[in-house]
């Protein structure tokens, strides 16, 4: 990695310094085939998202097409997001050994195959089998498709166009919320499902068509599997940016993935066109701060931080103004509820600045990967949790509950979230411990401060 050698000539360039080195960015091309690459892979990645999305505007269809209890249908969306999860390093290799094109392609079919199975299934088992495959084909969509942007674009351009990638790939979610729950209540569980398997194959057809490598980073050599992953994720940075990711989506997740849509019906009393527009409002809040994010991101590197902890201390805010009162809300506070806990999302792709700036390039994918790893392990957990404590607040047999239950059951986020703001602080102080034996120091923020006020 290259490294500032001295403090004084860092902070001149930056003015609040950064956490860890910017590298990265290693093809400077911004031209048409740049431009044409990345969309190929985020048409892939749209796709994915409304795949990856699709039950949560579902579970009220999927408790009673397969009789399922709240544990029941969070084991729905935690097989994905568990299969998602355990796939991220392995799909990080094969990015690095086959490539993005591959990964794309057959991550793209392998989700088809597995919208087409839940569209014909009608017992639980056949449902689980299909979200394994909707988890194993996504794992490698999205580590993919910021490679790409790597590779593509010179590194200043690099953190706003990961955030723009995730934008334009997380309005999947507004696909869920908007035309697939139309499609669901106008042509039933088959038809919404096996259009969404025809969707796939066009993605995985895009993807094989317009994607490849600019050439500019060599495939990785075929080495083992184990000491591979312990080069990737050895950097006090990368470790950094898998709490960071950990920390920042997981409220979202839980909210767009499955909890939502029950949770504003059934516990605040709104109908379902509302609770599709909350969700709207949701992914749309995502969709205009990732930008800004990106754009502190590439300003202010060594305060990516910031940004990681100020989401920490908005989310944990939202959920106390929700949480604390004993009755339904107005429908203003739920928009302001899902405002604050929507920005969360973007936030967590400065876990993976962390890791292009912290890994060599034949590895990176891996490394990403494995941050990757830290917002879905999060979001396992809250999901599974909220739908067991629901089931232990709630009277045996209920298939609805209570604004008491979900407000116990929602308690519960507390727990991933102090784990993953301890990590935070933790990693981030030895990841600038390491920075100060290279040479570069970040500044106090008032020393910051104080020199602007000097100018």
């Amino acid at each position: 990695m290259a490294h500032g050698r001295a403090a004084p000539s860092c902070e001149r360039s930056v003015d609040v310094g950064r956490d860890v080195p910017v590298t990265g960015g290693r093809a400077p091309s911004t031209g048409r085939t740049a431009m044409a690459v990345w969309t190929c892979a985020v048409v892939a990645y749209f796709v994915g998202v409304t795949h990856r999305t699709a039950l949560g505007v579902a579970g009220v269809e999927a408790i009673d097409r397969f009789d399922l209890s709240a544990t029941g249908l969070a084991a729905l969306s935690v097989t994905q997001l568990a299969v998602y999860a355990g796939m991220q390093i392995p799909a990080g290799r094969l990015l690095d050994r086959f490539g993005p094109r591959a990964v794309i392609t057959a991550g793209s079919l392998v989700m088809a195959a597995g919208q087409l199975v839940l569209s014909l299934a009608d017992t639980v088992p056949w449902a689980l089998a299909a979200r394994v495959l909707i988890g194993a084909g996504d794992a490698g969509l999205f580590i993919s498709a910021i490679r790409l942007v790597s590779e593509w674009f010179p590194a200043r351009r690099v953190p706003v166009m990961v955030q723009i990638t995730g934008l334009i790939g997380q309005s999947g979610q507004l696909a869920s919320a908007i035309p697939v729950a139309w499609l669901l209540h106008a042509q039933g569980w088959g038809a919404t499902f096996g259009a969404l398997a025809a969707a796939g194959v066009v993605a995985s057809v895009v993807a094989f068509v317009g994607i490849r490598s600019s050439g500019t980073v060599a495939p990785a050599a075929p080495t083992k599997f184990v000491p591979a992953v312990r080069l990737a994720v050895k950097p006090a940075g990368t470790r950094l940016g898998f709490w960071s990711h950990f920390v920042t989506p997981f409220s979202a997740n839980v909210v767009s993935l499955l909890w939502g849509v029950p949770f504003f019906i059934t516990a605040q009393g709104r109908s379902r066109a509302e609770a599709s527009l909350l969700l709207t409002i949701l992914t749309l809040t995502a969709m205009g701060a990732g930008p800004l994010v990106g754009r502190f991101t590439a300003r202010h590197p060594l305060r990516r931080s910031w940004a990681v902890l100020t989401s920490c201390v908005v989310t944990l805010a939202a959920w106390v103004l929700l949480l604390v009162p004993s009755t339904p809300q107005p429908l203003w506070v739920l928009v302001v509820f899902v405002i604050a806990v929507g920005a969360g999302g973007p936030v967590s792709l400065v876990g993976m600045d962390f890791a292009r700036t912290s890994t060599p390039a034949a590895s990176l994918g891996t490394a990403t990967g494995f941050v990757n790893t830290g917002g879905f392990i999060s979001t396992i957990g809250a999901v599974l949790a909220v739908g067991v404590v629901l089931q232990l607040a709630s009277p045996a047999g209920a298939t609805t509950y209570s604004l008491d239950a979900y407000r116990l059951a929602f308690s519960s986020l507390l727990v991933p979230w102090v784990i993953g703001v301890v990590g935070v602080l933790h990693n981030r102080r030895l990841t600038r411990a390491h920075l100060l034996t290279q040479g570069t120091v970040v500044p106090p923020v008032r020393d910051v401060l104080e020199r602007r006020r000097r100018r």
